[in-house]
């Protein structure tokens, strides 16, 4: 059976978009090797406001990957090459079907919905070196250089700790 796999970006405190929902916060990482984690995928899945976000980009789908979009509002004739389903239940079909693991992709409504549902295997979080703050403004004042990963011997825990730049005096 296929892994829905809930692959996300985070802040180093902890959100997985800005104030607005907004991504720009996400950077590529040049050392990332993309190319062998999108391999691991042939579909994504995303709700509506993540769907909606990616075509105001001009990226309803990722290269080599079939796009279903969970949405009770969405109209299919509008999207023909993305799959629109309205309930869950039609991705326990899609898990049973023969190909690569799913991607989760996107924002936390679905992943709290699909993960109440006992339908997600596995949660795996990018960490971001920024800051993006829990107040309605951002700590501009405040950047972060490096993270460093740091794993004790027999824990599942990981931590990562960040260099924060200081501005020359």
């Amino acid at each position: 059976m296929r892994r829905i796999r809930y692959s996300v970006a985070m802040s180093l405190d902890g959100y997985i978009a800005g104030p607005n929902g907004e991504f720009d916060w996400i950077k590529t990482d040049p050392d990332f090797d993309f190319g062998a984690l999108f391999k691991q995928f042939d579909t994504i899945i995303a709700g509506r406001g993540t769907f909606e976000a990616m075509a105001a980009a001009g990226r309803t789908s990722m290269p080599g990957m079939k796009t279903v979009v969970v949405s009770k509002t969405l109209r299919a004739e509008d999207y023909p090459d993305v799959v629109i389903v309205t309930a869950l239940e039609a991705l326990t079909d899609l898990k049973a079907s023969p190909g690569k693991d799913i991607w989760l992709f996107g924002g936390g409504k679905l992943f709290h919905s699909l993960a109440e549902a006992g339908m997600v295997d596995t949660v795996e979080v990018s960490v971001m070196p920024i800051l993006l703050g829990g107040c309605s403004t951002r700590p501009e004042s405040v950047k972060v250089d490096r993270t460093f990963p740091h794993q004790s011997e027999g824990s599942s825990v990981r931590s990562c700790f960040a260099r924060i730049c200081r501005s020359p005096e």
